[in-house]
């Protein structure tokens, strides 16, 4: 099982310093979140500064931009990264795309579809498979002069995964995209019951297998050295699962262990901006389920049986400590485990 994080920045420049430390503390990749900042600049000073580590966004707002826009950085990121880029896509919701960024949104799983294919469609036009004649109902592509075409990235095209978390979405991932970057807010019987059937259906789709396909998990993990601190960190993840289980779209993840009442008592807590309320509402049952929590020297191997036979790859989050080195034994612990999953054999 491959190893990565998404790196705490809250300054671009940063990255000079934090994607080479996260190499050398053995992570297999990082990524980058859009927030605050565009997700694809820090990779650029990441790439110049790493060897091995892969670098990708996880995840880049896809219905922020279009087809094009997305297939010219991802082809740059690749070239200057040597290879080592992986363009990961996520939807948001519709107030962010309309009111934020002021594009359109309508249907966003068939939407995806079509943004996926349209990227592919441009990466075989300049990789001299096919000419650019891509017609679909939200994107229309068929323009591509010679001062515009990049022509063959040396390193291929990069992979693309998408974010992805109710049926419709992932099944799109499993169908078009060649991964899926599984969102925090699962447990262990989510993933099985709603996640990997929703890929398997869009695998089927496009005729390929599940070893074809590569699942990266984001899980939140939750550990510390100390008593004090340890509590801190549990009080801060139970609102983090407060917040995305008030929200409609995540509640399948309650329901799969008999909790949809709990999303619409938070659903109605957070209309009346009762925060603190919803905190108190995550006991530790649900907190277990969603989260892996424990001692620092537990956490590889609770990891490991929360995502076996599941996940090619963990994302570790929640665990943005300013200091990347503050996880370094959990990565070691975690390599040492490899052997059992697919991926880094």
């Amino acid at each position: 099982m491959k190893i990565y994080t998404t790196a705490p920045l809250e300054d671009p420049r940063e990255a000079r310093r934090t994607y080479a430390q996260l190499e050398e503390i053995g992570y297999d990749g990082a990524f980058s979140f859009e927030a605050k900042h565009d997700p694809f600049l820090p990779l650029v000073l990441a790439a110049e500064h790493t060897r091995r580590l892969q670098l990708g966004t996880a995840v880049a707002i896809a219905f922020a931009r279009n087809p094009m826009n997305l297939a010219n950085l991802a082809y740059g990121v690749q070239l200057i990264s040597e290879g080592r880029f992986l363009l990961g896509l996520g939807s948001q919701v519709a107030p962010h795309i309309r009111n934020r960024f002021s594009m359109p949104w309508s249907e966003p799983a068939r939407r995806m579809r079509e943004l996926i294919l349209a990227i592919k469609a441009i990466f075989a036009r300049w990789e001299g498979q096919a000419e650019l004649d891509f017609r679909g109902d939200f994107y229309r592509h068929t323009l591509m002069i010679p001062a515009f075409d990049p022509g063959p990235n040396p390193f291929g095209p990069p992979p693309i995964h998408l974010g992805g978390f109710g049926p419709r979405m992932t099944a799109v991932a499993g169908e078009v995209a060649d991964g899926l970057i599984a969102h925090p807010f699962n447990t262990r019987e989510s993933l099985l019951k709603v996640v990997l059937p929703g890929v398997e259906r869009g695998l089927a789709i496009s005729g390929r297998s599940r070893s074809q396909f590569d699942i990266i998990a984001a899980t939140l993990t939750v550990t510390a050295d100390r008593e004090d601190e340890f509590e801190r960190i549990k009080l801060a993840a139970r609102k983090q699962l407060a917040f995305y289980g008030s929200t409609p779209a995540y509640r399948g993840t309650l329901d799969c262990h008999g909790w949809g009442d709990l999303h619409l008592e938070l659903n109605r807590l957070s209309k009346l901006n009762r925060w603190d309320d919803m905190t108190g509402l995550i006991d530790d049952e649900v907190l277990e389920a969603i989260a892996v929590v424990g001692p620092r020297d537990q956490i590889a191997g609770k990891l490991k049986a929360r995502l076996e036979g599941i996940a090619d790859g963990v994302s570790l989050t929640h665990n943005r400590s300013p200091d990347p080195a503050h996880w370094a034994d959990v990565v070691r612990d975690l390599r040492a485990l490899r052997g059992s999953g697919r991926s880094g054999e």
